[in-house]
């Protein structure tokens, strides 16, 4: 992955820090976790998108394992959040901000990754969402609730534009450095936007009518 240009490297770097941060903050806040268990599920949040997506390529080991900057962003962003949960509430638009960050630089390089292992248009996007989304569905599942990606406004949504974006200019011949911050600044622009006015995805007629909880989104 740090053959990636040196600006994507680096959102990649501070997007696996940010994951995390906050899929390790989640973990505190839905089930009474040690130390071990919040790190573990702070980097599987952060690192189980690239994993599932290297697997599904058969690129092993995987990317992230190759490399000891993520995995250990990855660990410290967790450590972070178990000593400092409580401060770090406080800030949690901030963290967001970094967490769409990751969002979108995960899904500008799961969709490329994907590209470049021979992959046609349609599994490249969809790679690139799992890379995005993947490691928050998991941690999710394994603290017994409905994946964020699920129930929460504009998530999977924003990675599905960014990944669709990439392959559009590879396909076009014009992917570089300007392309891929493009397609990595739209899905962050829509994630931001979701989160600054709680927009959410279409939901079911019939939620909406009963006026019942959010049963869908992404």
């Amino acid at each position: 992955m740090s053959s990636q240009p040196a600006a994507l490297f680096a959102l990649d770097l501070t997007g696996t820090f940010a994951f995390g941060l906050n899929g390790a903050l989640t973990a505190v806040r839905a089930a009474r976790l040690d130390v071990v268990g919040v790190v573990v599920l702070g980097m599987i949040t952060a690192l189980g998108g690239g994993f599932l997506r290297d697997v599904l390529i058969g690129s092993l080991p995987p990317a992230t394992l190759l490399d000891w900057r993520y995995y250990t962003l990855a660990a410290v962003g967790g450590l972070i959040a178990f000593a400092l949960s409580r401060h770090l509430r406080r800030i949690e638009t901030p963290i967001d901000v970094l967490d769409a960050v990751g969002l979108s630089t995960f899904a500008v390089i799961g969709a490329t990754t994907a590209l470049d292992a021979g992959l046609d248009v349609a599994p490249s996007v969809l790679l690139g969402v799992i890379t995005a989304v993947g490691g928050g569905t998991i941690r999710d599942t394994l603290v017994g609730r409905i994946p964020s990606v699920l129930s929460t406004g504009l998530y999977a949504v924003p990675a599905l534009v960014g990944a669709a974006l990439t392959v559009a200019t590879v396909e076009a011949g014009v992917y570089g450095l300007p392309a891929a911050l493009g397609a990595a600044a739209a899905c962050f622009l829509i994630r931001v936007l979701g989160l600054r006015y709680g927009l959410n995805a279409p939901e079911p007629p019939e939620t909406r009518t009963r006026g019942g909880s959010r049963d869908a989104g992404a």
